[in-house]
This record gives structure tokens, C-alpha cells and sequence, in this order.
């Protein structure tokens, strides 16, 4: 006997858990092929997407880092001026873009950063810069710091603070406009959110070209399922440490990527993850603004992911 879900959902605690606008049979279905599928190439993609697959985390870690470094490398050969959005998750691959920079002695006068969100309350107040749980502490730490006097110069780093979050709009089209090639790096979130623009944003607006303006929101509120994948992977469990909401860029300023690179590494132990599902609907859903990351596949990129996400995404007792 099978048991089907929407039938359960009624009257259950998970009525209304879950956006408006999920077609969960669709979704269901995306994550019903075989892993080797992962890969195939659908209609809405952009012909410059590509899906990689990755064997381990380390393979994962430098492939996604060397991409980064080499969009670095390539702006600095061609004397162009680079925008570059960036996540803190995953964060294993900056430890690779500072070793092939260092490697390649590349400078990075020429870059302007955006951290793409920050841990914030509802006013769009956010953690002290100190505080190891911030997001600009782990930047700080893990690239501009390491990288010694070949680092983003300070006065063009950029985080999502209350003040300086409404500037990126203005500050991006300046960029672009003198020529700067704007490349987006991120992670999909277990609710298909690219930086923490969540999916039920989807249902305030009436059309995916109104969502698709967006470029940013102060004190985003964040769905549970996401306080629970970050208190999974960044705070030991300990959920009363994770912020409920948070400043985030949005649509309006990724979706003017030239290019996206993404990452997906959401593999736990013992054959547990939280991420398959996300990438499966990230690749094959198609343009949905209630699902945040199928907009990714639109733009040129590469996305580099864990084989063991491709699944087969069946029941599996660990």
C-alpha cells in the first residue's frame, strides 16, 4: 500500500507549512528520476548551464573554488572591473580561491564585493561584526583576511547591514555601467532560496516580472524548515541560536547575474542529506517565483553538486 502525501497534509500540522504556490506532485516528480539524469539538459536551461557532479566534498571544494578564483583571474587579465556576490554557505571553496590566488599572485583591486545576506531582527538590525555567528566575522576570516595584501581593498566590501544593504542597487548599476561583469556565487537552501530570499515571497506578488524587481529585503522573515537546515549546519543543532529572520538581497539583483556559479554540499553521514530534493526541483521544476532557485538554470553558470544528492531519492532507513 502507498500512502499519498496531500492526503495526510489535511487537517495535519503541516497545513499551511508549506508556500501556496508548490505543486507538490510536480514536485514529487522531479525527484523521481534516476541519478544519472541529473545532468540532462531541459528546455528552459540556459545553453552556458552546467550541472557538475562531484564524487567528495574535497573534489566539491576546490572545483568550486578555482571557478571563483578564475572569474577573478580572467576580470584581472582583461582589465575588467568585477562585481561578485557571495554566500557564507557553502564556505569550503574560499580556502581554495585564496590558495589559487596566491598561486597565481592575482591581485584583487579590481573586485567589489556583496555579501548576499546577513543575520539581522526584524528591523534589519544586525549581529555585531565581532560576533563569530555573523556573517562578515566568517568572510573576514575565511577570504579577505587570509588573502594578505592581495585582498579586496576594505572600502569595496560590502555587507547586508541596515544601512548599507539599500545601497547595492545603485552601487551594482554603477558598476555595470562602467563596465564591471557582476557574477552571483551561492547555495541552494533547503526551501530552494537563493541568499535567504524564501519562497513564500512568491505569494505578495501577482506576476514573476513584479517578484522579479525585488532587490532586496531588511528583516526577511524566515521559514522553519530554513532556521532548522542552519541549525543543522552552522550552530550544532542549538536552534534557540538561529536569528528567525535576516537582511537578504534579492531577484532583482542576482537575476542581473552575467554569470552564476552555485554550490550544492548538503550531504550529512551515514547516507542522511537535506539537499537532494532542493537541487532536484532547482533543475527541473522550470521559472517559478515560488520556488526561488529554479530561476537559476535560466542564467549562464555552473552549478557543481554531490553525486550523492542525485539520490536515487527513495525511503531509506539509516
Amino acid at each position: 500500500m502507498s500512502i499519498d502525501f496531500n492526503s495526510t497534509v489535511k487537517g495535519s500540522l503541516l497545513e499551511g507549512f508549506y508556500p501556496k504556490g508548490w505543486d507538490m506532485a510536480k514536485i514529487d516528480e522531479c525527484c523521481s528520476h534516476a541519478p544519472e539524469e541529473i545532468t540532462e539538459k531541459q528546455d528552459f536551461w540556459n545553453d552556458d548551464f552546467h550541472p557538475v557532479s562531484c564524487k567528495t566534498i574535497e573534489e566539491f571544494n576546490v572545483k568550486l573554488g578555482h571557478e571563483i578564483a578564475l572569474e577573478i583571474k580572467t576580470a584581472r587579465d582583461t582589465d575588467q572591473k568585477l562585481a561578485l556576490i557571495l554566500p557564507v554557505g557553502p564556505m569550503g571553496m574560499y580556502e581554495w580561491v585564496v590558495y589559487f590566488l596566491k598561486k597565481w599572485n592575482v591581485s584583487c583591486k579590481h573586485v567589489t564585493c556583496f555579501n548576499m545576506d546577513e543575520w539581522a531582527d526584524g528591523e534589519g538590525n544586525t549581529l555585531d561584526p565581532s560576533n563569530p555567528a555573523s556573517f562578515q566575522y566568517a568572510m573576514e576570516q575565511a577570504f579577505y583576511n587570509p588573502l594578505g595584501e592581495l585582498t579586496v581593498p576594505k572600502e569595496q566590501r560590502n555587507f547586508a547591514t541596515k544601512n548599507n544593504l539599500p545601497t547595492y542597487p545603485d552601487k551594482i548599476a554603477a558598476l555595470k555601467k562602467d563596465g564591471a561583469r557582476l557574477v552571483t556565487v551561492y547555495g541552494i537552501g533547503r526551501m530552494c532560496h537563493i541568499a535567504f530570499w524564501e519562497p513564500m515571497m512568491g505569494a505578495e506578488f501577482d506576476t514573476d516580472e513584479e517578484w522579479k524587481k525585488q532587490p532586496y529585503r531588511k528583516g526577511m522573515k524566515l521559514h522553519p524548515m530554513t532556521i532548522e537546515q542552519n541549525a543543522i549546519t552552522s550552530f550544532k543543532s542549538r536552534i534557540p541560536l538561529v536569528p528567525c529572520t535576516a537582511n537578504t538581497i534579492g531577484p532583482g539583483l542576482f537575476l542581473q547575474s552575467d554569470r552564476m556559479i552555485g554550490g550544492a554540499d548538503g550531504a550529512l553521514s551515514r547516507g542522511m542529506q537535506w539537499q537532494g530534493m532542493s537541487l532536484w526541483m532547482t533543475l527541473r521544476y522550470g521559472p517559478d517565483r515560488h520556488i526561488t532557485s529554479s530561476f537559476v538554470p535560466t542564467i549562464p553558470g555552473t552549478l557543481f553538486f554531490l553525486e550523492e544528492l542525485a539520490g536515487p531519492l527513495v525511503a531509506e532507513c539509516n
